[in-house]
């Protein structure tokens, strides 16, 4: 290499932040990655696009996750007339602003608001482990093969790559990680979620290596400035060795993103205090606030795992007088927030677990009142982004125990995403071992499918 470097070694500003998503102390090391590692981003990045790129109508999306699997026949499939060994305490039903559309009561926020989504009440895979239904739900890959698949988020960080420019990593995980499988798959963790920590409900939302903890703004301002003062040596280096220049470019994005503008957009202290008490003073409610944040920048995938399960084998019916006011709340808000700002168009939200609970209470110890794992059918509620409003996409029997008509399986439902998001389903994916891999797995035997959601596409 000369003097001058090898030009294709050098990482802009904004790949080197996105190359951060494990957190901003690794973003000043970008710098030293070498031009063939930028180049395989790229052919990656084409690759996960596919050879012509599908028009995408949702720039962003909004996935809230109810892991442990949320009851469906007391949120939005109610079977009010099943009877009490399937109701339990939640026979009560509320009229949506659609006509012929009910919601279990706990959803009175909701139902005022079903014109802007629609309710899939037809999925079902008929898996009832979690970490192998939340696997299928978020890669569409049957479980038990030789390769962990990446999950949706990480297919659009890596699909999103060559033309979203934002300063936030593309795929963020409000506040924890899901856990329950290897998120990135085969890609590795350069496609790992960004997780944010902390709590947006606290009065300091101390995002992982953005707001640091116990030091203010100021005194960080001050520790750069006394570096700057400190480090005569950099200024020479900085004129005669080029990878000294990258390190210096990442390491000045990496305090764009903790004293700039990326972190300005978790700060919602900026908000009305009448919009946050609208979304909910609660960790959750404050999420969906954080997520309208993170799509009006443009991030490509954003993610909250609820921060309470929905796993209620025991003491099921308190945990869902306690969560569902919250859920109805904050996704309420969020939905309604999103269309006053014009951005329900271009924002994809989908809401569900990685399946439902059974419709037959079980009155038996040590349950005494739960609902168990239940992946026959379950609920979804999906929104925007090219999705319509009001309408209702198959049905589950009259106690919601099997679909009755038009199953919908992970497939049809990512499927739908991928192409409203205009990233090619069938597009083969970077395998480092060189495996014939794609974004879904191709039709066979093993993998059920029903078609995508066309009715309300």
């Amino acid at each position: 290499m000369n003097q001058h470097g090898d030009q294709s070694a050098r990482v802009s500003r904004r790949e080197a932040l996105r190359r951060g998503v494990t957190g901003a102390a690794t973003l000043a090391l970008a710098g030293h990655l070498g031009s063939s590692a930028h180049a395989a981003d790229e052919k990656a990045s084409k690759t996960a696009a596919g050879e012509k790129a599908l028009p995408a109508k949702a720039k962003s999306v909004i996935q809230i996750f109810l892991w442990g699997g949320m009851s469906h026949n007391d949120t939005w499939d109610p079977k009010p007339d099943s009877g009490r060994e399937y109701t339990g305490d939640f026979k009560d039903t509320v009229d949506t602003n659609v006509s012929g559309i009910r919601l279990g009561a706990l959803f009175p926020l909701l139902a005022k608001q079903a014109d802007k989504y629609s309710l899939i009440r037809s999925m079902t895979h008929r898996n009832n482990g979690h970490e192998t239904a939340a696997y299928l739900m978020q890669t569409g890959h049957p479980p038990g093969e030789r390769i962990s698949y990446p999950s949706v988020g990480a297919v659009f960080a890596l699909a999103k790559r060559e033309t979203y420019q934002g300063l936030i990593p593309p795929y963020v995980v409000l506040t924890s990680p899901q856990g329950r499988f290897s998120e990135e798959g085969f890609l590795g963790p350069m496609y790992k979620p960004f997780a944010t920590g902390g709590d947006p409900n606290s009065p300091r939302f101390e995002v992982e290596g953005i707001v640091a903890r116990g030091i203010t703004d100021q005194r960080q301002q001050g520790r750069r400035n006394l570096l700057e003062r400190l480090d005569s040596m950099k200024q020479i280096l900085l004129k005669t060795n080029p990878r000294i220049a990258d390190a210096e470019e990442a390491k000045d994005a990496a305090y764009e993103l903790i004293l700039g503008k990326g972190k300005e957009v978790f700060d919602l202290s900026t908000e009305e205090a009448e919009l946050r008490d609208r979304y909910g003073r609660n960790t959750f409610g404050q999420e969906c606030l954080v997520t309208r944040r993170l799509a009006e920048v443009g991030v490509p995938y954003i993610v909250i795992n609820y921060p309470a399960g929905w796993d209620t084998h025991k003491d099921h019916f308190p945990t869902m007088r306690r969560q569902c006011p919250q859920l109805d709340q904050g996704l309420a808000a969020l939905l309604e927030d999103l269309q006053q700002r014009g951005l329900l168009e271009s924002t994809l939200v989908w809401c569900c677990g990685e399946f439902g609970r059974g419709p037959k209470v079980d009155y038996q110890p040590p349950w005494n009142g739960g609902r168990n794992h239940y992946g026959n059918v379950f609920s979804v509620l999906v929104a925007g982004g090219g999705f319509k409003g009001g309408q209702v996409v198959g049905s589950s029997d009259a106690k919601g125990e099997e679909v009755q008509d038009r199953p919908v399986y992970p497939v049809d439902l990512l499927g739908s995403i991928y192409q409203l998001a205009g990233i090619d389903a069938k597009a083969k994916l970077p395998h480092p071992m060189g495996d014939d891999t794609s974004v879904l797995p191709p039709d066979s035997e093993n993998v059920k499918s029903a078609g995508l959601l066309t009715e309300i596409m």
